[in-house]
């Protein structure tokens, strides 16, 4: 079908004046037949894409932006019938991560589903559509005094994002992660059928729990729309305390000193810079009283060289790497923590590649920078030694983002437990395989 066709179906979809053979139902042209591209509800709902418009580096072909869920749920149909592969792009902080989509003709843009639906302060739950960002969320819900306790690593990112990706940064030692704080969700499968799963309650799943699902599957199940999300009350008093170190491996026992207390603390982060030393900074939240006592056993534990502020450290909750960078996610049994900093340091001087880590000792969850410059082929010598480390002590390294010439030379996901049953899964909600192609595990 010429490019044309397939964009006035597409808009016709939006416009909601077809049927599902693109017949006009009223007799009249739609506003995208019509040649028109004024909306006076804002942009228009779909277009051709732009050089911007990309994907992992594969272009596309159309962009959509839907206001609402049914009107992403005509979007989607309109592209089944046409055959069109499909991706999502929120906030667009996260569109390098993961492998780039086998084919793209149809970015759906989600920024235009944004706002708030429901704000249940007394119940401390909200329901907020996809496309609404985590900051103008997090503003929204202070003037309230609470909070969705989801840190956000990288500027711009919207709700939708975190839960595709399961995103989640220092605070997820106390609060959890999207995973954990989703409670609700509606979801546009392949074929523009709307489901939803979940509900405004937080004990409310029985049986098999499709946000749990979703989350962290890239897109490659369906599309979020809405989510409804558990919140918890924004704390009194905060603080955080930093102890400085010469090495990795010492801010790692440093931390499994802190774990083993009872201090109860909302995040505990090791930051290892390329340069050398290391850092420990634990974050304690609650009533004024109770983390002025704390931090004084903080200190304690720490040793005599700690200090204590009301402001994060810098770097605090964003990841080792920038633009262009390699960047890594690997996982390790809380015991294996201080030996995974260790090996993952003697891994890069080894390969002769500078190497940031920075992440959750709290919880096992550490990231690693690698700066784009390095050489390919030593990144990805580097790489088959993260993932041996990770392996030792329990864990996985993933590769998140890489340049081209790292990509080429390395699995990103690598091995990965139960990937049979991820294909079945996949095969159930997209038969075609034409959301997201290939971004996800083994090709999924």
């Amino acid at each position: 079908m010429p490019a044309d066709a397939i964009l006035d179906r597409l808009r016709a979809a939006a416009d909601g004046t077809t049927t599902t053979d693109g017949r006009h139902t009223d007799g009249l042209p739609s506003q995208a037949a019509a040649g028109r591209t004024d909306n006076p509800d804002g942009p228009e709902p779909v277009r051709p894409a732009g050089e911007q418009d990309a994907i992992a580096g594969v272009p596309a072909r159309y962009v959509a932006m839907p206001r609402d869920t049914a009107q992403a749920a005509a979007l989607l149909r309109a592209a089944a019938a046409l055959d069109l592969a499909v991706t999502f792009r929120g906030g667009g902080t996260k569109q390098d991560w993961a492998s780039p989509p086998r084919r793209l003709d149809l970015i759906v843009d989600t920024t235009a589903l944004a706002g708030v639906v429901e704000h249940a302060a007394g119940d401390l739950i909200t329901v907020v559509r996809a496309g609404t960002g985590l900051d103008a969320l997090a503003a929204a819900l202070a003037a309230a005094g609470q909070q969705l306790a989801l840190d956000a690593p990288l500027p711009g990112g919207t709700v939708g994002g975190a839960v595709a990706t399961n995103a989640s940064g220092p605070r997820r030692m106390l609060y959890g992660t999207a995973r954990d704080l989703l409670i609700g969700v509606t979801l546009v499968r392949a074929d523009g059928v709307v489901a939803h799963a979940g509900g405004k309650v937080v004990k409310n799943v029985a049986g098999y729990d499709l946000g749990k699902l979703v989350t962290g599957a890239y897109g490659t199940l369906g599309l979020v729309t809405e989510c409804a999300f558990r919140l918890h009350p924004l704390p009194a008093a905060a603080a955080y305390v930093t102890r400085r170190v010469d090495d990795a491996a010492e801010a790692g026992r440093l931390a499994g000193t802190v774990r083993a207390a009872q201090l109860v603390p909302a995040a505990l982060e090791v930051d290892a810079p390329a340069g050398g030393g290391a850092a420990v900074t634990v974050l304690l939240e609650g009533t004024p009283a109770g983390v002025a006592a704390r931090v004084e056993a903080a200190a304690r534990l720490l040793g005599t060289d700690a200090t204590a502020a009301d402001q994060a450290p810098e770097g605090w909750g964003r990841y080792p790497w920038r633009d262009g960078d390699t960047g890594l996610k690997l996982t390790a049994a809380l015991s294996g923590v201080p030996r995974l900093l260790a090996d993952a340091r003697a891994a890069a001087d080894r390969h002769g590649v500078p190497l940031a880590l920075r992440g959750s000792a709290g919880v096992g969850v550490l990231h690693a920078g690698v700066p784009g410059t390095a050489e390919p082929e030593r990144v990805a010598g580097l790489v088959d030694a993260l993932r041996a480390a990770t392996a030792a002590v329990a864990g996985h390294a993933v590769v998140l983002t890489a340049p081209p010439t790292v990509r080429d030379r390395v699995d990103l996901w690598g091995p990965v437990d139960g990937l049979a049953l991820m294909r079945r899964v996949k095969q159930r909600f997209d038969p075609d395989a034409r959301l997201a192609p290939g971004r996800f595990v083994g090709g999924i």
